[in-house]
């Protein structure tokens, strides 16, 4: 063992001696704690392949985590920070534990490495089933995915956090070396092990196999390497019986998660039958998000969900693009741009105001804009809008093309962008973001931004307005009722029970040198849900929830609740 040997010299190699000597090495291998079936030096390059592998293996599963975090649960820093806080505090507890089986370094390994990549590469299709099928049940049920996860979090951990003593007594097996030279070996292979696994996983996994069978192929790898350099390498290390039963539990191990790869199709439809209902018309993964359309057909409600929370609502998206568009037509209106909007419905209402001459939409997802476009049903809701000659679609990112979009440029701009909730769209709802947009509207020109919901989340609503007033813009804010209980249409993801489904939408009307007044425009189209006396009394609504004394959002300090 390691713990009988004083300090050696850095640099330099030293036999393990055993209680009756040194012990006798395979052929050609001198100086090698258990025989070897390599020369000394390919076996230490083989145990750092090994440890790279693994490596890359434990970080996609820990990366995996945190998107079942962000994608199931919400986007939310605080999940992610509990998911990576409970892995770190484990991988500690692991090492710690590891200890033990220091003896038994070969067999301890490998059983590791056959337990971490069944619970690794299985863990994606665990905690989607546990969403799809109980996420409703409420009760107890009501945090099990939560639960579950930080389960995953915590045995992920404790089992990464084993291999690296235990790798560290099997590479002084091999030749023994100082403490400093052996942790830098098995640190330079464990990093870049890492930063391979890091890159893997947005750019190969999760793009080409998709988040479960990306998980499955991944645990398939780590089990065939774990258990082949155990097998392989320190076979002679193990009984007859350890080899065995390693050799059962990798067959097991491979099997079952070959089997999941097979049926991960029919699961993911299954799931999302579960989530949604068996109305799924199309499912469809683009590198920015899944993008899922329910109905539309046969008298049945279209619906659009991107990444599982329902954007568009066949039953009540008039009453939210009429509420979000037309307050903000009253005026010049030639020139429009419109953010976000890329199902095309903003741009539909949009077009019913005469006058109009350019609407530009600037939308972060291809992949919708093409349904908008090619979709029978969605083309159809949005009057094939994208396709009106006075309509360009670019695709990007909106606070980007902000940045160098002309200056003065448009007389209306409409903010049609996810819940501020959601972490990767609170830039978009920043003091920064709105100063931005400020710069392109032209003079006597109006800014409408959609707030999410007012009588639900509340703060969140109010540090919007106190955001655009940051931002050097005069507001009026207003809510309009009328959502369609059933989904959560905020950050939140999958079914909604009553108590917390959001009724409201909250919208922000803002101008540059007046303070706008939401009304219709008298020479406009008449909607068919608003009248300038419902929009008084939504702006008094309004002002009776009016969370005052809120700080404004910034990019470095965003306050927006998940």
């Amino acid at each position: 063992m390691i713990d009988r040997q004083a300090p050696v010299p850095p640099g330099s190699t030293q036999t393990w001696d055993g209680p009756d000597g040194p012990l006798a090495d395979g052929p050609g291998v001198a100086g090698s704690v258990v025989p070897l079936p390599v020369r000394q030096g390919t076996g230490r390059w083989l145990v750092l392949a090994g440890v790279f592998v693994c490596a890359a293996c434990g970080l996609v599963y820990e990366l995996e985590l945190v998107a079942l975090a962000t994608y199931l649960m919400g986007d939310s820093i605080a999940q992610t920070s509990v998911v990576l806080s409970v892995m770190v505090f484990a991988m500690g507890i692991g090492s710690l534990a590891a200890k033990r089986l220091r003896r038994h370094a070969a067999a301890g390994f490998g059983a590791i490495e056959a337990t971490l990549a069944l619970v690794g590469g299985g863990s994606a299709m665990a905690l989607y089933a546990v969403f799809a099928w109980t996420g409703d049940w409420g009760g107890m049920w009501a945090d099990g995915p939560r639960c579950l996860l930080v389960a995953f979090s915590l045995a992920t951990g404790l089992l990464i956090g084993a291999e690296v003593p235990l790798l560290m007594e099997l590479i002084q097996r091999i030749r023994r070396q100082d403490a400093g030279g052996a942790v830098a070996d098995l640190s330079a292979a464990d990093y870049v092990g890492a930063l391979v696994g890091g890159l893997a996983f947005p750019f190969l996994l999760l793009p080409v196999l998709g988040q479960l069978t990306g998980a499955l192929i991944t645990g398939a790898v780590n089990a065939v390497v774990g258990g082949a350099l155990v097998l392989g390498l320190f076979r002679h290390d193990l009984s007859r019986r350890a080899r065995r039963l390693l050799f059962t539990a990798n067959i097991c191990v491979l099997t079952l998660l070959a089997s999941a790869a097979v049926l991960v199709d029919d699961f993911e439809r299954a799931a999302r039958h579960a989530l949604y209902g068996a109305d799924v018309r199309v499912a469809v993964h683009t590198h920015v998000q899944e993008v899922l359309l329910t109905g539309g057909r046969d008298g049945r409600p279209l619906n659009l969900f991107l990444d599982g929370r329902l954007r568009v609502s066949g039953r009540d998206e008039l009453r939210y693009h009429e509420a979000l568009v037309h307050p903000a037509m009253t005026g010049r209106h030639a020139r429009v741009l419109v953010l976000g909007g890329g199902d095309g419905l903003a741009a539909r209402e949009v077009l019913r105001h005469p006058g109009v001459r350019r609407v530009d939409v600037v939308a972060l997802d291809p992949g919708v804009v093409r349904l908008a476009r090619t979709d029978p049903a969605l083309s159809r809701l949005n009057a094939h809008s994208l396709d009106d000659p006075r309509v360009h679609v670019v695709t990007a990112d909106a606070f980007d093309w902000l940045r160098t979009a002309p200056t003065a440029a448009y007389d209306v701009v409409v903010s049609d962008l996810p819940h501020p909730g959601i972490t990767a769209s609170t830039k978009l709802y920043a003091q920064e973001f709105y100063g931005l947009a400020r710069q392109v509207l032209a003079p006597g020109g109006r800014l409408m931004v959609h707030g999410g919901a007012v009588e639900s989340r509340p703060r969140d609503f109010w540090t919007l307005d106190a955001t655009l007033r940051a931002a050097g813009l005069r507001t009026t804010a207003y809510r309009v009722r009328g959502r369609q209980a059933g989904y959560a249409a905020g950050p939140d993801r999958g079914p909604a029970d009553g108590a917390r489904a959001h009724r409201d939408w909250g919208f922000v009307l803002a101008a540059d040198r007046h303070t706008p007044r939401p009304r219709l425009d008298p020479a406009g189209p008449r909607p068919r849900t608003l009248t300038d006396a419902s929009l008084a009394a939504d702006v008094r609504a309004a002002e009776r929830t009016r969370v005052p004394g809120l700080p404004p959002s910034t990019l470095v300090h965003p306050r927006y609740s998940d």
